[in-house]
């Protein structure tokens, strides 16, 4: 098929990759031109396991293609994938007006019949706004010509995303008519061999499972941090606690770790825009909001645990720092666990000397000019002369670490660890002081 993927950002450019792996002739288009530009050389602008080998296969095979030119693409192509960002408003709502300027320029540019599909995260009604838009435009123009809009929300994992999109385990489909339902059922068809469901659903309910997706594993994170802040509280031990529950196949033990809590582009902005959505409705989402709240105190219940143990001046105190993205497998920093963990201690005058694989270039635009924080080459370089260990992100790299070399460099042997990556007892054993998420305090 012949496909137009509008935005190249992490979820535009994943899509036109993998639909272009399976033989579709795809075009991705973006205003911005330096972008393009360095797409076509080869250069990906963000970090994701496997995405520059399909860029690059498909880009040399020409299934893959970079313009700034929309009305070529919008021309060429049967179905539009609007993927443009809808990052968070003041209000806690989604912005759309990228997404809605896409559908203007549509309607402007359609030469026939075409399939909008919404990839962009989008709140309920929104696909009623593009078809507004659209038929506006249309209208203005003079001309008649047929379109659908269809919700097609995308359920990547930054830093498997290629695996999600290419072996999904369903595929959702919001849509009004059952041809073009066939139609996406075609496109789609090769992923699913596997027998996974494409499941056709309307175009709202297409809309809010994004949303409700999101919020479910969100409030699973904050479930499990809620029940070791409480462990902490009666000496309970948390990955015991963990296990006993995360054995029922009813709960599960995937996004079952106590940690710092969820961070990235998705689950923070979605929660908020899934509770604006609810509030604009008059309705009050409890469970929602306790486990935006729960989020947002994992933080500072973690500062709160190295202020006990340094004190609250911490001027003279140098911290060695394991991973700064949000995750593992991405240099994403967007709302990061790190960022606010260094923010508080450095208004009590600490100092930092961090580490991330992936993230440190994405870490120094975040973080600006901050004097307190510098960056090292390894993890081990992190160490040398550092008062203590803080680690933010569970990078496999730092799971299996040669602590007596550690001991050697940290001024003292001290780790706070927000992943709970070490054996406690093993720890003690070796001479650290360890301190995790879920400690009875």
């Amino acid at each position: 098929m012949k496909l137009a993927i509008v935005g190249t950002g992490y979820v535009g450019l994943v899509t036109g990759a993998c639909f272009a792996e399976m033989g579709n002739e795809v075009i991705c288009v973006d205003a911005d031109a330096t972008k393009i530009s360095a797409l076509e050389q080869g250069r990906i602008p963000i970090y994701e396991p496997g995405l520059q080998e399909f860029v690059k296969r498909n880009f040399e095979e020409n299934r893959l293609s970079f313009t700034t030119d929309l009305a070529a693409a919008v021309e060429r192509s049967l179905i539009i994938f609007i993927a443009v960002g809808t990052p968070q408003d003041r209000d806690g709502s989604a912005d759309l007006s990228a997404v809605l300027a896409v559908a203007k320029d549509i309607g402007r540019l359609m030469n026939g019949y075409k399939v909008i599909v919404e990839k962009s995260t989008v709140p309920v009604g929104t696909a009623q706004k593009v078809r507004r838009v659209i038929s506006a435009e249309l209208k203005a123009r003079g001309v008649d010509y047929q379109f659908d809009v269809v919700s097609n929300p995308e359920f990547l994992k930054e830093g498997t995303a290629i695996d999600d999109f290419m072996k999904p385990d369903r595929i959702v489909v919001g849509c009004d008519d059952v041809r073009v339902a066939e139609l996406m059922k075609e496109l789609y068809a090769p992923f699913v061999r596997t027998h996974h469901p494409i499941i056709i659903m309307d175009v709202v309910s297409a809309e809010l499972t994004k949303y409700a997706a999101n919020a479910f594993l969100a409030t699973k994170i904050s479930f499990i941090n809620e029940i070791a802040n409480i462990c902490a509280l009666t000496g309970a031990d948390i990955a015991m606690v963990r296990q006993g529950i995360g054995s029922d196949p009813r709960i599960g033990h995937l996004f079952l770790f106590p940690g710092l809590g969820y961070g990235g582009s998705c689950f923070p902005k979605d929660m908020q825009a899934l509770i604006h959505t609810a509030r604009s409705h008059g309705y009050t989402p409890r469970v929602l909001e306790a486990a935006e709240a729960v989020n947002q105190d994992q933080r500072r219940l973690f500062v709160e645990q190295i202020r006990r143990y340094f004190g609250d001046d911490l001027k003279d105190k140098l911290f060695a720092v394991w991973g700064l993205s949000f995750k593992p497998g991405t240099d994403d920093m967007r709302e990061a666990p790190s960022l606010t963990i260094l923010s508080l201690l450095a208004e009590r005058g600490a100092r930092f000397k961090a580490y991330d694989p992936k993230a440190i270039d994405e870490a120094k635009k975040m973080l600006g000019g901050n004097k307190a924080v510098s960056f090292a080459k390894s993890c081990y370089d992190t160490l040398e002369g550092a008062d203590a260990l803080i680690i933010n992100t569970e990078w496999t790299m730092f799971r299996e670490p040669d602590f007596e070399r550690m001991k050697t460099l940290l001024k003292q042997p001290v780790i706070f660890d927000g992943r709970n990556l070490y054996n406690p007892e093993k720890l003690a054993k070796l001479g650290f002081r360890y301190f995790y998420i879920g400690q009875k305090l």
